[in-house]
């Protein structure tokens, strides 16, 4: 098992949402920061994009696709000075799936090429912010998908069938666009995951690499067993000290006290989700007492495992993570990963 896998078997989303944008200039739509991820492709024609996590505006076209991480805030329009409207206001008098936005077409007469029709399909998701914590720590704020062939594709055949769902208004229509949505966002994640470059690092990146890949994916398989630094460098074929060096370089962690971050996040699920005792965690999570555990859990959390138990569950939903739990799957300054989330923006060009 690959720790993506291993995310997305407890990584629940919560709620997914589709929106299909019909556009004539003049237009814009603002989509302020919200605890949700956004997925945007854009059909047909071509707009503007403007985001404080963007040094520049950028010129999107026809079958541009970009992720945008929770609490990312970023307008779409036709043109700079277009009028911006906000993306709830044009969700709650949408009809059925599909809003129909800005003026007659003419634009504003520049002859920039921004008049032209323009169709944006945006899917929306919220997550159980516990679960999803390796993953946000790790993306950047906004990127751009490149996908290759294949998994662009891909990518564009969901959003039809999405957008086939729901205008066909069929039995089960909403469920089945709700397990699309889930579909897409995995495809998003694995084109970003083929697309991280050499010089990016993190866990994402060492999957890059098959040797360190062997080893993590043994890892993850059996997180309870006692690992050393010799086994988990004789699953990526490399002697003990290479295998921990290139561990270092291309996660930022040695490889223990990365097992120690997984099997604290794994410990936070079941703590939260399941009624096992402390000491069945213990042994679940690779710890041999729940004494052991709630030593180690206390240091890296700051409250012991009963308190963030019921600190967790009161709050349950899909907000309730907190800003200091991703630290431990974060690589850069405090600066920078709120900035980049760990890795360089892509440009759009």
């Amino acid at each position: 098992m690959d720790p993506l896998d291993d995310l997305l078997a407890t990584m629940r989303i919560e709620d997914a949402r589709y929106i299909q944008v019909e556009a004539r200039a003049p237009w814009g739509v603002s989509f302020p920061p919200r605890h949700l991820a956004r997925l945007i492709l854009v059909a047909e024609g071509s707009c503007r994009l403007d985001s404080d996590v963007l040094d520049d505006p950028q010129h999107l076209r026809a079958n541009d696709c970009f992720l945008v991480r929770a609490g990312v805030g970023f307008t779409l329009r036709d043109a700079a000075g277009s009028e911006l409207l906000d993306c709830d206001s044009l969700a709650a008098r949408a009809s059925g799936h599909v809003v129909r936005v800005g003026g007659d077409g003419d634009g504003n007469g520049d002859g920039d090429g921004y008049g032209e029709p323009t169709r944006i399909v945006s899917t929306r998701f919220t997550f159980d912010n516990v679960a999803a914590e390796p993953l946000f720590a790790l993306l950047p704020p906004l990127f751009r998908l490149r996908p290759d062939d294949a998994s662009g594709e891909l990518l564009r055949t969901t959003f039809h069938l999405i957008e086939h769902e729901s205008s066909a208004n069929r039995l089960g229509a909403g469920f089945v666009m709700g397990r699309l949505s889930d579909a897409l966002f995995v495809q998003a994640l694995r084109t970003f995951c083929a697309d991280v470059g050499a010089g990016t690092v993190g866990w994402i990146a060492a999957l890059r690499d098959p040797r360190l890949a062997r080893a993590i994916q043994e890892m993850h398989a059996d997180l309870s067993r006692p690992w050393t630094v010799g086994q988990l460098a004789r699953a990526a074929g490399m002697s003990r000290s290479a295998f921990a060096a290139l561990f270092k370089e291309r996660t930022g962690d040695t490889p223990l006290r990365y097992l120690a971050t997984w099997r604290m996040y794994r410990a936070k699920v079941l703590l939260r989700d399941t009624p096992l005792s402390v000491q069945e965690i213990a042994v679940e999570v690779g710890y041999d007492t729940g004494t052991a555990l709630s030593r180690t859990f206390s240091k890296r959390e700051g409250v012991s495992p009963g308190t963030w138990r019921k600190s967790a569950r009161a709050s349950k939903g899909p907000h309730s993570g907190t800003g200091r739990y991703a630290s431990a799957w974060s690589t850069t300054s405090s600066a920078e990963s709120s900035r980049s989330g760990g890795q360089k923006i892509k440009p759009l060009t």
